[in-house]
């Protein structure tokens, strides 16, 4: 089966094709912002322009902005191509990422919206032990739980915490194939990790 994995929602931009579980190509770049302009020269440029039978889309948290790009880049392919079309969350694959080089539990610290971060603690076969949460960096610190930190935040919060082992690391679409098969969703839906800053009024009765 050959699987093109799409990852766009954090400040790194990522493509890969697969066949199997065996690495044709890819490509990772730190874009900070650009995602919408070099997603897509990115998945064309790889073998028979990425096409594949399954795409896999990293769902966030993250970026509005890059998730939604990577989204919609992956909904086209597969309504183009008749692709089978799922997602995966993105602390999921930073936990994967970290628990390749450090085996056993880790917990994910990544930038989040308005100065918060996104965490989530994992036991040792990639499980998430609790939900993903939106916080303030004096609340993640208290929340994480592995000794063994990845994610963007992930030195910061060491630093903040005072022990512990700090992986800077982003998700990486090269990386898919160390997501456990239970990761994968054929729910594709943006995750966002907080609530919406705007709401709609309340109407009285």
């Amino acid at each position: 089966m050959r699987i093109l994995a799409i990852d766009s929602a954090t400040e790194a931009c990522s493509v890969a094709l697969f066949d199997d579980d065996n690495l044709i190509a890819g490509e990772f770049r730190m874009l900070g912002r650009g995602h919408a302009e070099q997603l897509v020269p990115m998945i064309a440029a790889l073998p028979e322009k990425g096409r594949a039978t399954r795409i896999a889309v990293a769902l966030g948290p993250g970026s509005f902005t890059g998730v939604r790009v990577g989204l919609a880049a992956a909904r086209a392919l597969a309504f183009a191509w008749g692709a089978e079309l799922v997602g995966y969350p993105t602390l999921d694959l930073v936990a994967a990422i970290a628990r390749s080089d450090r085996p056993g539990p880790v917990s994910v610290a990544m930038t989040g919206g308005h100065g918060e971060w996104f965490v989530q603690n994992f036991d040792e076969g990639g499980a998430p032990l609790a939900a993903l949460a939106s916080l303030a960096p004096p609340a993640a610190t208290t929340a994480v739980t592995a000794d063994t930190v990845a994610g963007s935040q992930a030195e910061a919060l060491i630093v903040s915490r005072g022990s512990g082992e700090a992986l800077a690391l982003w998700p990486d679409a090269r990386a898919l194939t160390l997501l456990p098969a239970a990761t994968f969703t054929a729910e594709v839906h943006p995750l966002y990790g907080r609530a919406p800053d705007a709401k709609l009024p309340q109407v009285r009765a």
